[in-house]
């Protein structure tokens, strides 16, 4: 009923309405088309060992929020749709991830409670028909209180970390530097079911000053008809008060945006009279993900459950691997890079490998018998190796797979120049490559997951925790599209410090101010020890630590880091194309492949043609000498203006080209980039 009543208002994540749609990602359309309907299957519901239910009449012992990490996504429209909460489904908003005056919509998180018995077992979830529920969440900015960033500081000999002064710098002390730096949105309280429903009540409203002149905004609260909690995020927009400029990709002074995160919190008063704290999460809001339907090769999901796996937080799959939940999806990944990358788009040819989009490729993948041994080998031996640290490894294994940029780009020659996979998918690979697996690819599931009360309730802790997880990047951290590197560390995490016993929460930390003053300079053995008296950053957090590491303002970043030119013709290697693409199939060449009076030759060249997704951002009207940093000015208020890569149909005529597939990725919603006078943005200022 919840999620009936907000598609009544336009802002839900199109659950319900477009059942038929995600049933069609879930099921295809029988088994012999089950390869391409893969991709969507939620692995959450079918993952072993995930959650185990409490037997009948259990007393509840804890609670806990989940997803322990949401993910906001920024967007200047005032419609907004849920993140996603089934692994493997992405959002489906209804008209699309634009509204009609082409602004953005914003991706809200949801957070729900589930209680456990002593033995930590589901016993369900909680909601406003079972408890009162009484929610916090304190979020802010520190970004321009924080240290610049140059390179992760954790990769050691391989790509030493460079130390970061301070932003500006020139505020002191810090008491005046967290008056005019931090943007602090405060302790948020919100109760009861259907609170805030428009979204305009001051009361649930997150926001405070910067440079003491300027009202920034960090989102809102509102809480859904069961009384579960909706954390809705700002507008994405970024300004300097004092007119300071753009000189730099991640570091400039004197300008703010409105990324911010903290921590969640929930005081839960049960039936019994019990008074219960749910065991904390946190929530971080990012930019837009102009791919959704595109998973990243490499996940956040993924890097951090590596970690968990190192230091034995949860358990590794057992033997043999599940070819459907361990190794497919790294194949589709690589198989959907295509639609958003032109390297990708011609590997076949510069890599010697085949489609991993063909059905029949895919099945022979699949074959873990002996007689199929050498092709596996032959497979996996063209990805990148993440032990191979000698002095050869820069050449040797960087025309591998995946083709995309490293976190030690800064240091031409390193290994680390180059994507580095997780030891657990790489692990993943080589027990494919020997054959350890089983072939379940096509066995059908005993029904179509369409929403998360379809997956059985012990395992929707699990699936809400990767569905919020497995949309954004899990590398490479330069310093990353999302979040960055400290997530791959264990001080990082509550269970780490005794704070809670599962894994996945943020640790919180407990300092007097939001500012953390570790000396003149952030070093890499000041970001694990500390310094100046505080404690270390890559540790307990506190609101605001995990988003003041990246760029300044967020565009800048985001936006520069398309690819990098290399002294090579290979193909130009990029850095994060599943969530900011690259070269795609623009709207109006896909107009031309659907024309059934077109030759199919001609049809075949437009399918066969990519545009660069930031085409027209760098040079704007008659500014032929426009530079780099142009481009990166341009993105912050052009940004809503850059298209979504989106699935179309393709066509279905007699007289279509062969060898199309039955689906494309489509470049879709892209607005004018030039910039004049006359328009105005969203927001109502003139561009």
């Amino acid at each position: 009923m919840a999620e009936a009543a907000d598609e009544t208002r336009g802002r839900s994540s199109g659950t319900n309405k477009s059942g038929i749609r995600r049933r069609d990602f879930l099921a295809g359309v029988g088994a012999a088309a089950l390869g391409s309907a893969l991709p969507f299957f939620p692995r959450a519901a079918i993952a072993a060992g995930s959650g185990e239910s409490a037997p009948a009449g259990a007393e509840i012992a804890r609670i806990g929020i989940y997803p322990p990490i949401g993910i906001c996504r920024v967007g200047g429209s005032d419609q907004w749709f849920l993140a996603p909460e089934v692994p493997g489904l992405p959002p489906q908003p209804e008209g699309g991830f634009k509204d009609g005056d082409q602004a953005i919509k914003k991706q809200a998180q949801r957070f729900r409670l589930y209680a456990f018995d002593a033995e930590n077992r589901v016993i369900g979830e909680i909601t406003a028909e079972e408890a009162e529920i009484e929610w916090e969440v304190h979020v802010a900015n520190t970004k321009a209180a924080w240290y610049g960033f140059t390179n992760p500081l954790d990769n050691g000999a391989l790509a030493p970390g460079i130390p970061g002064r301070k932003r500006n710098d020139y505020i002191v002390p810090n008491t005046e530097r967290e008056r005019m730096l931090v943007i602090d949105g405060g302790a948020t309280r919100i109760a009861g079911a259907g609170t805030n429903p428009r979204g305009d009540d001051p009361a649930y409203a997150m926001s405070d000053r910067f440079f003491d002149l300027e009202e920034v905004g960090l989102g809102h609260l509102r809480t859904d008809d069961n009384g579960r909690l909706l954390v809705v995020p700002p507008d994405g927009r970024s300004d300097s008060p004092n007119g300071s400029p753009i000189t730099n990709f991640a570091d400039n002074d004197g300008w703010h945006d409105d990324w911010c995160d903290g921590p969640v919190s929930a005081r839960v008063r049960l039936p019994d009279g019990r008074s219960l704290e749910a065991e904390h999460a946190w929530v971080a809001c990012a930019g837009p993900n102009f791919a959704p339907e595109i998973p990243p090769i490499t996940t956040l999901y993924d890097t951090i459950e590596d970690l968990n796996l190192r230091e034995g937080w949860r358990e590794a799959p057992a033997l043999p691997l599940s070819f459907r939940e361990h190794i497919y999806p790294i194949f589709h990944r690589l198989a959907l890079m295509e639609w958003v990358s032109a390297a990708a788009h011609l590997r076949q040819g510069w890599l010697d490998i085949g489609d991993f989009s063909d059905p029949d490729y895919l099945a022979r993948l699949a074959v873990p018998e002996e007689d199929n041994a050498a092709f596996r080998r032959s497979v996996f031996e063209k990805f990148r190796n993440p032990r191979a640290q000698g002095e050869d490894a820069f050449r040797e294994e960087q025309h591998k797979l995946p083709y995309m940029l490293g976190d030690g780009i800064n240091y031409s020659g390193s290994p680390l120049f180059w994507f580095q996979f997780p030891e657990r998918q790489y692990g993943f690979l080589e027990a494919w490559a020997a054959g350890d697996f089983v072939d379940d690819l096509h066995e059908p599931e005993a029904e179509a997951i369409v929403t998360l009360e379809d997956i059985p309730i012990a395992r929707q802790p699990e699936a809400l925790t990767r569905a919020a997880l497995e949309p954004c990047s899990g590398g490479a951290f330069h310093p990353g599209v999302e979040l960055t590197y400290y997530l791959r560390h264990r001080e990082m995490y509550a269970i780490a410090h005794g704070q809670s016993r599962e894994p996945f929460r943020i640790a919180r930390g407990k300092r007097e101010s939001l500012i953390q003053d570790i000396g003149r300079l952030l070093t890499p053995e000041a970001a694990f020890a500390g310094g100046n008296g505080a404690p270390p950053p890559i540790g307990p957090q506190m609101p605001g630590d995990l988003t003041r590491w990246m760029g300044l303002p967020w565009q800048c970043d985001v936006f520069s880091c398309q690819q990098v030119a290399l002294q090579s013709d290979f193909p130009t290697a990029v850095w994060w194309p599943a969530l900011i693409p690259v070269d795609v199939l623009q709207e109006e060449f896909y107009e031309q492949i659907m024309r059934d009076d077109l030759d199919a030759e001609q049809r075949q060249r437009f399918f066969q043609h990519r545009v660069a997704w930031t085409r027209g951002v760098a040079g704007i009207g008659y500014h032929a000498e426009a530079s780099y940093t142009d481009g990166i000015v341009s993105m912050i208020q052009l940004w809503e203006r850059m298209g979504f890569v989106v699935k179309r149909p393709g066509p279905q005529d007699a007289q279509r080209p062969t060898g199309l597939p039955s689906e494309l990725f489509v470049e879709t919603g892209r607005g004018s980039m030039e910039r004049r006078t006359d328009w105005t943005a969203s927001d109502g200022q003139t561009l």
